[in-house]
């Protein structure tokens, strides 16, 4: 079967789960039942594979081809996760798990062998969609996130990490740091779709990763006092939506002061009837920046504007611009003769560079520049293209041969 076959055979047999119908977007949120069907998905693929599937203590799954433990230097991993925001596209994670399978798939017909191991990881609750806090999974597996405060996490439906993990047949008191897990990475490679529109002005399939932008995520509430929405004077009102609304703006103009990315894309209203004034709203920020300073006089800018409405802000997730390994990223640029971009999503390899794991990370072409959006795209071609990649630097980096 040729590679082509091969990754329409592994992109079909997903393209359904978790899916909405009504959006073709992907609602994939972490140990609900379309990440534990995508996860039994991934863990089918590898035994397919002859790949010795474990789980560290966090849920993350790690699919080995040699054996991990054998090596002073480490393993040579890659992968990345499959959850996905609200009606999230179908490449966003996913298909840094399949050009992962595939890389694998083209080192055996080469008729190759690593001298060291190769992983594939699915790193759990990436997006951080159902609890709040991105890249949940391999910050756990740090140390960036305590076991206490992640147990604690609430979905919207006031359902704890811990719950749900045990709903889903895993043990919560089992969270904390996995310094095993992570002694076993030597490098870290991960790929993922581009999330702009960088390479398609390049006229290039993929590029090398050296790094992300500071970015991180705040909890706003702004006070207000409910009431009857056809009784009350407008004089009389202390409506907590026009706080919220004079909120929007202001993170907009933060952001254009600062030279940086601030969006407000959720907001919770109580006691949220059509005909009843809002006696709190609780907005979420999202705010990136090429350098920390930027970042910073972002989140001081905006944070004036929520105690001038008597609210607070709460800062759930935060992580510094992040440099990947500057020998690796010139390795693969030269391996590929690919460019070299950053980036202002955040990635778990972001979180792995941050704990001293040598990281990359190769970008494959999405001419619509569109992300966390059904509108997302990759040419096969270009997925083909990516997955070619990979399964070089992997021979690469595992000193594979006959």
């Amino acid at each position: 079967m040729t590679q082509a076959a091969i990754f329409e055979e592994l992109w079909s047999t997903i393209g359904d789960i978790g899916r909405d119908p009504s959006t073709g977007g992907y609602r994939r949120f972490a140990w609900t039942e379309a990440d534990l069907r995508m996860r039994e998905w991934f863990a089918g693929e590898c035994e397919s594979r002859g790949l010795a599937l474990t789980e560290d203590r966090v849920g993350n799954q790690w699919a080995w081809w040699g054996d991990p433990d054998g090596s002073a230097t480490g393993g040579i991993v890659t992968g990345s996760h499959l959850d996905s925001v609200p009606d999230g596209g179908a490449f966003d994670g996913p298909l840094g798990v399949v050009s992962a399978l595939l890389a694998v798939d083209r080192l055996r017909a080469d008729g190759l062998t690593p001298r060291r191991p190769i992983g594939v990881v699915n790193f759990v609750d990436e997006e951080g969609a159902r609890f709040g806090v991105s890249c949940a999974g391999s910050r756990m597996i740090t140390g960036a996130l305590s076991p206490d405060r992640a147990r604690a996490l609430l979905d919207a439906d006031g359902v704890t990490m811990a719950e749900a993990m045990r709903a889903a047949g895993r043990q919560p008191e089992q969270l904390g740091p996995d310094p095993e897990a992570l002694s076993r990475i030597g490098s870290f490679v991960e790929l993922h779709v581009e999330q702009g529109r960088g390479l398609i002005d390049l006229g290039r399939p993929v590029a090398v990763g050296n790094g992300l932008w500071a970015h991180g995520r705040w909890r706003m509430e702004i006070p207000g006092e409910a009431n009857h929405a056809g009784t009350t004077r407008l004089n009389d009102r202390r409506d907590a939506m026009i706080g919220c609304a004079q909120l929007v703006l202001a993170t907009r103009a933060a952001a254009e002061a600062q030279n940086s990315l601030a969006t407000v894309g959720k907001i919770n209203v109580m006691p949220g009837g059509v005909n009843a004034i809002a006696g709190l709203a609780t907005a979420w920020l999202d705010a990136r920046a090429a350098d920390e300073a930027a970042l910073g006089a972002t989140v001081d800018q905006i944070a004036g504007q929520v105690a001038s409405l008597g609210g607070v802000m709460i800062e759930e997730s935060r992580t510094p611009s992040t440099d990947f390994d500057g020998a690796l990223v010139t390795r693969l640029a030269s391996l590929l003769d690919a460019p070299v971009m950053s980036t202002g999503a955040g990635h778990d390899a972001g979180i792995l560079a941050n704990a001293g794991v040598p990281v990359a990370m190769i970008f494959v072409r999405n001419p619509t520049g569109i992300s966390h959006s059904p509108a997302e795209w990759a040419e096969p071609e270009d997925c083909l293209a990516g997955a070619t990649a990979l399964a070089s630097i992997l021979a690469d980096l595992a000193e594979a041969g006959p």
